[in-house]
C-alpha cells in the first residue's frame, strides 16, 4: 500500500504542485487562483482530443437511444440475444460505448492528485517535494479575487470566547453554486431533445434516467465540493467551463 502511496505522490501529486508553484510564481499578480486555472486549461489540452472523442460517443450513444429500446423490447425474453443484437447495433453505428467514460476514468486520478496537494496545503513540509529548478514561493497567498480562500471549504470554524461555532464563508459558497449550475448546463447539452411522441404510454428508463441525472448531478457536485478546498471547486468549474465550451464546438460543427 505505501508502495502505491509513495508512486502516486511520485508520478502525479509532486509534478501537479511543482507546476502550480511554477505558474503561481511566474504568471503576473503572482494569483494562486489564476495559477489554478492555466493549470486545468493546459490540463484538459493535453487530454483534448480524448475529451472530444468522448463527448462525439456520448452524443452518439443519446441518439441511438430509441434503437437501443427497440432492441431490449425485442428481444426482452432473450437476453444472450438482446446482447449479441447490442453489440452488432454498435458494431452498425461505429460506436464504443465504454469510451464515452474513458476520460473522465483518465482525469479522476489527477482530480484526486489536486485533491491531494490542495488538502495538505503549502507548508514548509509540502514546499519540501518541490524541483531544484522551481524557485522557493515562501508564504503563498490562497486568496483569490481578493475574497475567496481557496484553502478553505464553504465553512469555517472559529473560537470566541471560549466557544467554537462554524460561519458561512459566502464568497465559496457563491463559487460553490456555480459549479452545480454550470454542471447542470453542461449536462443539459449532452441530453438529446426528446423527440415527438415521446414519454407517450410506458415510461423509458433511459429517459428516466437521464433526467434525475440531469438534477443529481448537480446536487451531488454542490455536496461533495461544501467541505473541500475551494480550490476543488475553482478547477472543477474551469474544467466544467471548458468541456462545455467543447461540446458547443462539437455539436455546432456537426449541426452545420
Amino acid at each position: 500500500m505505501d508502495l502505491f502511496i509513495n508512486a502516486f505522490n511520485t508520478i502525479l501529486c509532486q509534478p501537479l504542485l511543482n507546476a502550480l508553484i511554477l505558474l503561481y510564481e511566474y504568471l503576473p499578480g503572482h494569483s494562486f487562483g489564476i495559477a489554478i486555472i492555466v493549470l486545468t486549461i493546459l490540463i484538459k489540452l493535453i487530454f483534448y482530443p480524448l475529451g472530444v472523442k468522448g463527448i462525439r460517443s456520448q452524443k452518439a450513444l443519446s441518439q441511438l437511444q430509441p434503437k437501443i429500446k427497440e432492441v431490449k423490447e425485442k428481444f426482452k425474453n432473450d437476453k444472450e440475444k438482446q446482447a449479441r443484437a447490442m453489440m452488432e447495433l454498435y458494431k452498425q453505428e461505429k460506436i464504443n460505448p465504454v469510451s464515452g467514460c474513458l476520460p473522465l476514468l483518465i482525469q479522476l486520478p489527477i482530480l484526486f492528485a489536486l485533491f491531494r496537494v490542495f488538502w495538505r496545503g503549502f507548508g514548509e513540509e509540502q514546499l519540501g517535494f518541490l524541483y531544484s529548478f522551481v524557485p522557493y514561493p515562501g508564504q503563498i497567498n490562497t486568496v483569490f479575487l481578493g475574497m475567496i480562500d481557496l484553502a478553505k471549504g464553504c465553512t469555517e470554524k472559529i473560537t470566541e470566547n471560549g466557544l467554537e461555532y462554524s460561519v458561512y464563508l459566502w464568497p465559496t459558497i457563491i463559487l460553490v453554486l456555480l459549479v452545480g449550475i454550470t454542471q447542470f448546463i453542461q449536462t443539459k447539452m449532452a441530453t438529446p431533445p426528446r423527440r415527438a411522441g415521446e414519454g407517450k404510454g410506458q415510461p423509458d428508463f433511459s429517459q428516466m434516467m437521464q433526467k434525475q441525472m440531469l438534477y443529481f448531478f448537480p446536487i451531488v457536485t454542490v455536496f461533495i465540493l461544501w467541505r473541500l478546498p475551494a480550490a476543488i471547486a475553482l478547477y472543477w468549474m474551469t474544467t466544467t467551463l471548458f468541456t462545455i465550451g467543447q461540446q458547443y464546438l462539437i455539436f455546432k460543427k456537426r449541426s452545420s
